[in-house]
């Protein structure tokens, strides 16, 4: 039977309820411009039919493209629907067989990874399996400032004299042909990646990178973690054919798919297809508590619900981070091999304490990036490009992050040391600040430089940041057509009435939401709040009651509600009529579950 709810009407105007300067200062639109679509409406309502779901979850679906046929397989994701054989990637037979050779003569390896989460959950992959496997690992995460991104010689030497036979680059080492190209010859080289090289010229090495120009694998959107899994399942079916499994015990890979998922997330990897089913995966292995370094980071933090998204995202991922950005880069690969109880409880405390430090760095550099990026904007830059010799290197991705998310727009933020800007760089949808990079790195603009779509890391010396500044303009000339206004991207526009606990069960069915597939944004019209409350340890959430003029009421909240501008109207004692978005979940507090929403804006009726 299916479940009836009230449903409103997508406005006919291009703004969502015709609101265009929000309480955020945002413009609310449609993310999915089939949300307006009467074909939308049919094959919706075909799909609550068939499906027994309701008709505005069905919307939701079929606005992110999901047809009749493939709703389900979406809505439960498995593994055995979409995994490829690994064999799809260029060079994997090569790196397979270099590693079977290895791992049957039970030789040493030396693993060089990534400071961020993504290197840490591969290299920490790759270093239990082949562990388990009989061989003795050597890591190495390089520290961000002393060393900088990628291989260099000294780390691989000191891999060396400790005896390593072979040594893997993780999330790292597609474009350091200057540093690998001297090894040739001398060691076995294996590069495991997802960075978009600079050209088609790669180190010479074996390099299974879904992104470098001549693999046809469509399987570009994996993080390093993800291709050093799909790596360890060809060398799983090797050593199986070579008979290496009959004494010994095959490793458990699905047991450590909660290192994938983490990765995918805060990689901000598109949750689609293989991804999708990777992390949906990867996070009931989380829930379980399986491995010791995330729970015990997971209590520390004060996470109710590890295997989340949120979690992963804010919470996890953020503290393992930390030690890269501003500490020591390997406590986060320690914390997440760690077995030892006390080991694992002081490393999460202290990850814990940086991450504390790390935030209020952050906000002094934030302050004054936002004073760099609207003179910038105010000016009529089609891209933001801050820096200063006092930032922190190691916290500019995170600022990049959220100037982007404020300005809507490509974002560079870079620290000066010695007249050289390091930096980092994100982007929004549609625009490539990866190859951005890359051609800017090719036409000598930049001495370091590569990433993705999303985001990118960059060097240049501080005397041609103008001409940086001229190529990036003709770069992002396509900004031009994009929305100048901050936006919030609304899903769908439904009635208080309409907002039940079975319609929230059913839209976290979507999950895990990320990249790619966005935690739907609800607009409810036409609300007052009827009580507000500050509440928590420092008064920074604020819980209100919404009703409307039915006196149907809803309780809501508000996280970081000193940072969130809307507060002011959810806390007018006037109590004027607001329109209010957020998210609809069901939550659990003392055994209990509660209908809440999550408000992420909120606008004056007419604004």
């Amino acid at each position: 039977m299916l479940m009836q709810e009230d449903t409103a009407p997508p406005p006919a105007r291009n703004h969502v309820l015709d609101v265009t300067h929000s309480g955020q200062g945002k413009a609310w639109v449609w993310r999915h411009e089939a949300m307006d679509d009467a074909l939308t409406e049919r094959v919706s309502f075909a799909m609550a039919q068939k499906l027994g779901l309701s008709e505005l979850t069905c919307r939701l679906l079929t606005s992110r493209g999901i047809g009749i046929d493939a709703a389900e397989t979406f809505l439960s994701p498995r593994l055995r629907d979409t995994m490829p054989d690994p064999l799809c990637l260029r060079d994997m037979d090569r790196a397979v067989a270099c590693l079977t050779d290895i791992v049957l003569q039970q030789q040493n390896v030396g693993i060089l990874g990534d400071y961020d989460v993504d290197g840490g959950c591969g290299t920490a992959l790759l270093t239990e399996t082949l562990s388990e496997l009989g061989c003795q690992v050597h890591t190495h995460i390089p520290d961000r400032i002393a060393e900088g991104y990628g291989p260099n010689a000294p780390a691989i030497e000191g891999l060396l004299a400790k005896g390593a036979a072979t040594i893997i680059c993780v999330d790292c080492g597609t474009a350091a042909m200057e540093v690998l190209d001297p090894f040739s010859g001398r060691v076995p080289m294996i590069v495991l990646d997802h960075h978009k090289p600079d050209g088609a010229r790669l180190p010479q090495a074996i390099i299974v990178n879904p992104n470098r120009l001549d693999c046809d694998s469509q399987l570009g959107t994996l993080c390093a973690a993800g291709v050093v899994l799909m790596t360890l399942i060809a060398l799983s079916r090797s050593l199986a054919a070579a008979g290496f499994f009959e004494t010994r015990r095959r490793p458990d890979l699905m047991s450590k798919l909660d290192l994938v998922a983490l990765a995918t997330i805060c990689d901000v990897m598109p949750l689609q297809g293989l991804n999708r089913a990777l992390v949906a995966q990867g996070l009931k292995v989380m829930a379980q508590g399986r491995r010791l370094g995330l729970s015990t980071l997971a209590s520390v933090a004060g996470v109710d619900t590890p295997g989340s998204a949120t979690a992963c995202g804010f919470f996890l991922g953020p503290r393992i981070n930390a030690g890269g950005r501003i500490a020591r880069a390997d406590l986060g690969l320690k914390l997440l091999l760690s077995q030892d109880v006390h080991e694992a409880r002081t490393l999460a405390t202290e990850l814990d304490d940086i991450n504390a430090r790390r935030r209020d760095v952050e906000s002094a550099i934030l302050t004054a990036a936002e004073a760099q990026a609207e003179a910038q904007i105010a000016a009529g830059a089609r891209f933001i490009f801050v820096h200063d010799p006092s930032w922190h290197p190691g916290i500019v991705g995170i600022v990049a992050g959220r100037l982007k998310e404020r300005f809507n727009c490509p974002v560079f933020v870079g620290a000066e040391k010695d007249g050289v800007i390091k930096g980092s760089a994100r982007s929004v949808p549609g625009l490539d600040v990866g190859l951005a990079v890359i051609n800017a790195r090719q036409k000598n603009l930049l001495t370091t430089g590569g990433g993705h779509a999303m985001a990118a890391g960059f060097g240049l010396p501080a005397s041609q940041v103008e001409d940086l500044r001229a190529f990036l303009d003709a770069a992002f000339t396509a900004q031009a057509s994009q929305p100048r206004e901050a936006v919030m991207p609304i899903d769908a526009v439904m009635t208080l009435r309409g907002a039940h606990a079975a319609l929230a069960h059913e839209i976290a069915r979507l999950a895990p939401f990320g990249a790619g597939n966005d935690e739907p944004v609800l607009a409810i019209p036409r609300l007052r709040c009827v009580k507000c409350d500050r509440i928590g340890r420092d008064g920074n959430t604020l819980r209100v009651i919404m009703q409307d003029e039915f006196s149907n009421r809803l309780k809501g909240l508000v996280f970081r509600a000193a940072d969130k501008a809307f507060c002011a109207l959810l806390e007018d004692r006037s109590m004027k009529p607001l329109h209010i978005a957020g998210h609809l979940k069901c939550d659990m507090w003392q055994g209990q579950e509660n209908l809440t929403f999550f408000i992420c804006d909120a606008a004056p009726v007419g604004a």
